[in-house]
């Protein structure tokens, strides 16, 4: 006799075979048949109905959908009895949908559809393959397109008590080259008679220009990031706020809120002051012109205006530094190409990019302040939106040291992993050839960071209390915390810590940061496999990030993109051995093969639809 069905919560992912998984928070998974999909969407909270299979795995017998987030479908418009349909993303779902208001359409139209009940409403047809490629992406992940005049029309919120007047500090920017929405600068104090350095990280107000509640401000709480794809910007504000307005462009005065520093010679930080106050930046600098001044004395690109600056923010920046070393962390380096686009927004290039002391200058000033501004919320007793950077379990700690052998390297991390002990680690592997992999391997073995309202530990930053409150142009939770601040500061007491309100926002927020993260994902993953469809037999060295059964994911070394060696190209014919807990697999020769693993391989052949490129192996680099 079977067991009687158990029930089981959680989210429904479908395959573009037609069949798909409920997957619970605790890693329970249930297999759903194909039939049991209709009317159901990717992304889906479901309660299931499932019962153990012989090999204990489980199946779903029954779907009932308790929450949607999607709103829209992009899909392929076709007649039907009585009407058209359309056929959506296989991503998404694997059953056609009633597709109304359809007038002037031919069969085999892309379109977009907005959900009505157990129907769709047509919304757009997209007839050009570069807009087909963008809205298939963009309604898969559910990222909001378009903003109206109401959503760029500015509305000032809260009131600042009186703005400091900062126009005469020398003030600059930095950032890359093509960036129009700046919303942080910087400027430096020379170092009083005790050798404190007083840096002030003025951040674009935005509140002052979108009011709580406002048009403006209710998109970008549905849209929750802007999401940054190759060749194509989704702003979270409209582009006349975000890129003009706000934007903290030279020669321009600009209200803003301070957060400013008091350093010590040992890196501490000796005071916090916020305040809302007005600049006028002097000088928009890149990252390679700074980098130029600071590391060969290149005034080419740096004003005169802003050199002291420039100094004094280098001073401030290595203090962090040596302090940050001290308590342990890890700099979480990414290794991503730079794709060149053509007009068509197809990759010319993929160019390897270089952190630069530019680039670990200004990520040390924002990470001083954003912890700053997290301490200062907590010893008042504010609510915060906390990014939470959770210590890995005793089971991700041992994997990662088992993945660092299979680098080369010895972790011995002990019983429980410690930010020092991570930094140490760190030091081993960093200036490495095969860095790169291992911070891909790193990242996933430490796990994601989210928003919540209860203060705790940023790990992976070895911060005991970390915000985000830097980037408040392009992400939503920065625009919560300057309205808590800015309500403080012009006497506002009310505000308790761990409002559950702020605590189902920060929820939305982390599902949509998940969403745009993996739109981001898939479009580059998308363009990287066009370019290697005309460079078949072209010789990398890669190394193995992930196995999973079938295939090693080896990363490319020199450009962060990935390719899949299929076990068949392991040496040895017959089925290869998975050893799921060592992530690692045993050919049928008796080699083994995991993570860590240096390979010679050549580009093989790409599944443009899916943005796969297979890998052919060569041998063990």
């Amino acid at each position: 006799m079977s067991d009687p069905p158990t029930r089981l919560r959680g989210s429904l992912s479908v395959h573009p075979r037609g069949f798909g998984f409920v997957q619970a928070e605790d890693g329970a998974s249930a297999f759903v048949p194909p039939k049991l999909l209709r009317g159901l969407l990717d992304g889906d909270r479901v309660e299931a109905e499932v019962r153990a299979e012989p090999d204990g795995r489980l199946t779903a017998s029954a779907l009932e959908r308790t929450a949607r987030w999607r709103e829209r479908l992009y899909g392929t418009a076709r007649r039907a009895k009585g009407g058209w349909v359309v056929d959506p993303d296989p991503e998404v779902a694997n059953s056609p949908w009633t597709l109304l208001d359809a007038a002037g359409l031919e069969p085999g139209d892309a379109v977009v559809a907005r959900l009505d009940g157990d129907a769709a409403r047509l919304v757009e047809r997209v007839q050009d393959p570069a807009a087909r490629e963008l809205a298939r992406l963009f309604e898969r992940w559910g990222i909001r397109r378009g903003l109206d005049a109401a959503q760029a029309t500015p509305q000032p919120g809260i009131a600042s008590p009186g703005r400091k007047d900062l126009r005469a500090v020398p003030t600059l920017t930095i950032d890359g080259p093509s960036t129009k929405d700046l919303d942080d600068a910087l400027s430096a104090y020379p170092a009083d008679p005790e050798g404190a350095v007083r840096v002030l990280i003025s951040i674009a107000d935005v509140d002052a220009q979108v009011a709580e509640g406002s048009a403006a401000d209710l998109e970008a709480r549905r849209r929750g990031t802007t999401v940054y794809l190759p060749g194509h910007v989704e702003p979270m504000l409209a582009r006349s706020l975000s890129e003009d307005a706000l934007s903290l462009m030279p020669e321009v005065e600009r209200d803003v809120l301070t957060c400013e520093l008091r350093i010590d010679p040992e890196g501490r930080i000796l005071a916090t002051d916020l305040y809302p106050s007005r600049i006028r930046s002097d000088a928009r600098l890149t990252y390679t012109g700074a980098a130029a001044f600071l590391d060969h004395d290149d005034p080419s690109e740096v004003p005169a205006a802003v050199h002291e600056t420039l100094r004094w923010l280098r001073t401030a920046a290595a203090r962090l530094s040596a302090a940050r070393g001290a308590r342990g962390g890890v700099d979480m380096v990414r290794e991503e190409a730079r794709l060149e686009l053509d007009e068509a927004g197809e990759a010319l290039a993929l160019t390897a990019v270089e952190e630069t002391s530019a680039h670990r200058l200004v990520e040390r000033l924002m990470v001083a302040a954003n912890e700053a501004v997290g301490r200062w919320l907590d010893e008042r007793g504010l609510p915060g939106v906390y990014r939470v950077h959770p210590r890995p379990t005793p089971e991700r700690v041992q994997a990662l040291a088992s993945f660092a052998h299979g680098f080369g390297f010895e972790a011995a991390f002990g019983r429980e992993l410690s930010p020092r002990g991570l930094r140490a680690f760190e030091a081993q592997f960093e200036h490495a050839r095969c860095a790169p992999a291992i911070y891909t391997v790193l990242r996933r073995a430490l796990g994601p960071a989210r928003y919540t309202t209860e203060p705790g530990m940023h790990f992976g930053l070895a911060a005991p209390l970390y915000v985000h409150f830097t980037s408040p142009i392009r992400r939503y939770p920065d625009l919560l915390v300057h309205r808590i601040v800015k309500r403080y500061l012009t006497g506002d007491r009310s505000q308790v810590a761990r409002d559950p309100e702020l605590e189902a926002l920060c929820l939305e927020l982390n599902a949509l940061t998940w969403r745009a993260r993996k739109a981001e994902v898939e479009r580059r993953r998308a363009l990287v496999a066009r370019y290697f469809a005309e460079r078949g037999g072209e010789r990398h060295v890669a190394h193995v990030v992930l196995v999973r059964p079938g295939r090693l994911v080896a990363q490319l070394q020199g450009l962060g993109v990935s390719g899949a060696v299929d076990w068949s190209e392991l040496p040895g014919e017959g089925e290869c051995v998975l050893d799921e807990r060592s992530e690692s697999c045993t050919a049928p020769d008796g080699s083994r093969w995991t993570v860590g693993d240096a390979l010679q391989v050549e580009i093989g052949d790409v599944d443009l639809e899916r943005g796969f490129v297979d890998l052919r192996l060569l041998g063990r680099a």
